[in-house]
């Protein structure tokens, strides 16, 4: 990999309390920095006059009525309205949003998927955004999509937001950096990222080529669990999720801004870089989490748990219990459970399992599934252990064993995903998945006390 990192000359916050390297502490936490001293009012929200000539703005991410809202005030150069002229629609026909049913590509099946390679084109954030699936309806807010990301060039004079929905990044390889309305956050693998919808921000490469998963959910946006009997500790916890300190450019250059609405792309034309936030406050920002900070549970006596345990964020949808999309976690953690089927076992689910592999081995299959590959098992379609996998957990010496070396991720949501047709024809699909059960042996035999 080569180092790419042009960084902007962005001025960033520093030595605030519970700062630490740019970033501040916690989930959803109504947060406050600034860049300037006295660049943010205290005790009110819009004042007649800001300090430095600034502009009052809220950035609403709920209904004013929701509850709890979701907000951000911004004090900024320009109101974004001076980042908004004509707009002037363009394609960028890798990257598709639901409904985007292709009739002749069937999504009923077991499927997985080689990394998608690396080519010697130039490809930027939006330009290397490949869909795979894509789930509900982006016009109703519900639903999903799920794309690999490839990487090489950064964005320059050049600002994407979305309109439609949040994006959840989970890098392979290569690190980006995303130089937001709200502050700076650089990204690499074992990491993930959260970009609010109608966040705006410039991604740049540090380290490339840069390769990576991204989860778009159209729905209500991601939370923590409930940790139910668990209690207050363990899985992921508040503290160690970071949201960037403010940071703003004062530039004057021509850029174009990306927006994308209603699953259709549109560009418009400004003078200056609209990364111009020099303070908020607020609980509506981009965050990053370390997925080694996330601390699993399990079974300690037997049984093997739902994968449900190892949730780390979720986006709720109209039904209790069910959520829009899951982001579930698979890495190492000790395995201790007596007279038991250690690897997930057989089943079929009214949810479809989108996983990817980050690094290692995953148990359930020890074979195929490799680092920056993918895999589909949709809604009520049974899958689980190859052959290989179920004879050696179903021999193996029970005693205490560390499952090392290890890191997957499920994109887990209540909608069917349909299969894009870059996925279908364009990707390395592996045309012989299916038959890594093909070899499975019939062992019954009705003798009393027979296994």
């Amino acid at each position: 990999m080569t180092d790419q990192s042009t960084p902007r000359p962005m001025v960033q916050a520093t030595s605030l309390p519970g700062v630490h390297e740019g970033y501040m502490p916690g989930f959803g936490n109504d947060f406050e920095t600034e860049a300037l001293p006295g660049a943010l009012p205290q005790g009110m929200n819009s004042p007649q006059k800001c300090n430095y000539g600034l502009y009052g703005e809220q950035l609403s991410g709920t209904a004013f009525t929701a509850h709890p809202p979701e907000r951000t005030w911004t004090y900024r150069i320009r109101p974004s309205v001076k980042h908004s002229t004509r707009y002037t629609k363009i394609d960028l026909p890798y990257w598709k949003s639901a409904p985007n049913v292709v009739e002749d590509v069937t999504s009923l099946g077991q499927y997985r998927w080689d990394p998608v390679p690396h080519t010697e084109e130039p490809l930027t954030w939006l330009t290397g955004m490949r869909t795979m699936t894509t789930a509900g309806d982006v016009n109703t807010q519900v639903g999903m999509a799920s794309h690999i990301y490839l990487v090489t060039e950064s964005m320059v004079d050049a600002y994407f937001y979305s309109a439609d929905s949040e994006l959840l990044i989970v890098p392979q390889e290569g690190r980006l950096r995303f130089a937001t309305e709200l502050g700076i956050i650089d990204l690499a693998p074992k990491e993930i990222a959260i970009i609010p919808r109608g966040l705006l921000y410039r991604v740049e490469v540090l380290e490339g080529p840069a390769r990576g998963f991204v989860c778009e959910n159209y729905g209500q946006k991601f939370a923590l669990p409930g940790r139910g009997p668990i209690g207050a500790n363990c899985m992921a916890n508040r503290r160690d999720f970071k949201t960037p300190v403010a940071a703003y450019e004062d530039r004057d250059a021509p850029s174009t801004v990306t927006i994308k609405w209603c699953g259709q792309f549109h560009v418009t034309e400004i003078g200056h870089s609209p990364l111009d936030v020099v303070a908020w406050h607020g609980n509506y920002a981009p965050c990053k989490y370390d997925l080694e900070t996330y601390c699993p549970v399990g079974s300690i006596l037997f049984d093997h748990p739902d994968p449900s345990i190892f949730t780390v964020l979720t986006a709720p949808s109209g039904v209790e219990g069910t959520a829009n999309i899951d982001f579930v976690l698979f890495r190492e953690r000790w395995m201790v459970a007596e007279n038991t089927f250690r690897p997930p076992w057989y089943h079929k689910n009214i949810m479809s399992e989108l996983m990817g592999n980050i690094y290692g081995q995953y148990d359930a299959k020890p074979q195929g599934f490799v680092p920056g590959g993918m895999s589909l098992h949709n809604m009520m379609l049974p899958h689980g252990p190859d052959r290989n996998a179920f004879e050696g957990a179903s021999n193996a010496n029970l005693g205490p064993d560390k499952l090392d070396n290890t890191m997957s991720f499920m994109f887990e949501t209540r909608f069917p995903q349909h299969l894009t047709r870059f996925a279908a024809t364009e990707a390395p699909l592996q045309d012989d998945y299916i038959d890594c059960w093909s070899d499975i042996e019939k062992k019954f035999d009705g003798t009393p006390g027979a296994k």
